[in-house]
């Protein structure tokens, strides 16, 4: 990942290029191409099946919105799609089927931060929804062909794999010998290959019902070459928290109930570790989680079942400046009082975002900076009292120290300071500025 994650929950804004979409197509991919743009114009010239070459577009990914593709097959065809941004930009992407089901997600499949995947589909119409990783506004490129025309990116090693069902992201190097493809978990998973409980030979709890031990949570550690599959059972109806950790391989995991039907993924959450929180009760029954490691197989991937819990979630928002915490004592935060035209505060700043409040009495700009001398990374976050984001910055100019501007009205602003990577504490000088209008 070359762009720093804040967060994934950004959504991207469709750039207005190409005729609107009209009103029967509106309820396309369950709502999700209301606001699409047909990759070739129109839909009659989407139709990758037939299409004589790749079909690119040019997307402007705003805050808080989603640049939509979409085309259509009108025979089976296996299809690469992409996505490239530009300069650091780091784009991800969902396949949604027409009725709104999402078929695969990837990040960084197509090498050097791009987004890239390979799968076999049944004729219909589809919907690619592409974002940017950290939700900051990025311009790249999107391009649906099939396998034999010219590739956007370069793959994480050159050699593209067929993704089979639709499930997972996009193309890795060799496999070597994958052994029996049943429950065989000695031998790696592919990548696309459904998850059902035939493949399970490695249960949390031992195989028992794990309701009664999701308190303390639930831990297992095995590198993906020697178990790809583990089975869980509810015997009632339970939330879950489920985590993948080791940076170093860089987890993904995939969620699966007994019939092998797809029910949530994860890539990258803090990092590159990987989380899937189910607040909604999953029913009882037996699971499938699938594990892949993007980076090495070889190394151990912790996973952790454990209740969902409302109260840590929202305390996990908080310090990933995730969201704004209110101002009651609940959550810490410095109180720096009224901003006037100049305000100094040095940090020792880690991972964990640190929270300050200021007032502004009057319109104008507020700029605000973080400063390491290059010995950290900062991103800051700005947030009014209602606790909607106003703007975010991670990397400003040609260093790792951020700087952000925004206009302000007469109220209070809250603002997190947090280090992209937390391993050492790092001290960290925050300059807030504050200018206004001239009579």
């Amino acid at each position: 990942m070359t762009t720093h994650s804040v967060s994934r929950l950004a959504l991207v804004a469709c750039m207005a290029a190409g005729p609107a979409l009209p009103a029967f197509a509106q309820d396309l991919c369950g709502g999700a191409g209301a606001n699409g743009q047909w990759i070739g114009g129109s839909e009659a010239d989407s139709d990758i099946a037939t299409a004589d070459d790749y079909l690119q577009q040019m997307a402007l990914v705003l805050m808080q919105n989603e640049y939509v593709s979409l085309f259509t097959l009108s025979e089976p065809t296996e299809v690469r799609m992409e996505a490239q941004g530009r300069g650091a930009g780091d784009p991800l992407f969902d396949l949604r089927s027409e009725d709104g089901t999402i078929l695969l997600s990837d990040d960084d499949s197509g090498g050097d931060s791009a987004a890239r995947a390979e799968t076999m589909l049944e004729p219909g119409t589809y919907c690619l929804s592409t974002a940017s990783y950290d939700g900051s506004p990025m311009t790249g490129f999107v391009r649906i062909g099939r396998l034999e025309h010219e590739a956007l990116t370069p793959g994480l090693q050159g050699e593209p794999i067929d993704m089979g069902n639709g499930i997972g992201d996009g193309t890795m190097g060799d496999m070597g010998d994958m052994g029996d493809t049943g429950g065989n978990t000695g031998g790696g998973q592919m990548p696309g290959e459904i998850c059902d409980m035939s493949r399970v030979t490695n249960y949390f709890g031992g195989g028992d019902p794990v309701d009664d031990m999701l308190g303390g949570g639930l831990s297992v550690e095995a590198p993906v070459n020697q178990v790809a599959y583990w089975g869980f059972s509810l015997s009632s109806p339970q939330p879950l928290t489920i985590t993948a950790e080791n940076e170093s391989a860089d987890p993904v995991i995939t969620l699966y109930d007994s019939t092998g039907s797809w029910l949530a993924e994860n890539d990258d959450y803090e990092g590159l570790n990987s989380l899937i929180e189910l607040t909604q009760p999953l029913p009882a029954g037996d699971y499938c989680l699938a594990v892949r490691a993007l980076s090495d197989e070889s190394l151990p991937i912790a996973l952790t079942l454990e209740a969902f819990d409302p109260a840590a979630q929202q305390t996990a928002l908080y310090d990933n400046a995730e969201a704004a915490p209110p101002l009651d004592g609940s959550h810490p935060v410095t109180m720096l009082g009224p901003l006037e035209s100049r305000l100094r505060q040095d940090v020792q700043n880690s991972g964990t975002a640190e929270w300050f409040a200021f007032e502004v009495d009057e319109a104008g700009l507020v700029i605000i900076e973080a400063v390491t001398n290059g010995l950290g990374d900062p991103v800051l976050t700005l947030y009014d009292d209602f606790g909607r984001l106003v703007t975010i910055n991670d990397d400003y100019g040609d260093n790792f120290d951020s700087l952000l501007a925004a206009r302000v009205m007469p109220g209070t602003y809250l603002v997190a300071l947090r280090q992209y990577d937390d391993s050492v504490p790092v001290l960290t000088r925050l300059l807030f500025e504050r200018y206004v209008p001239a009579d």
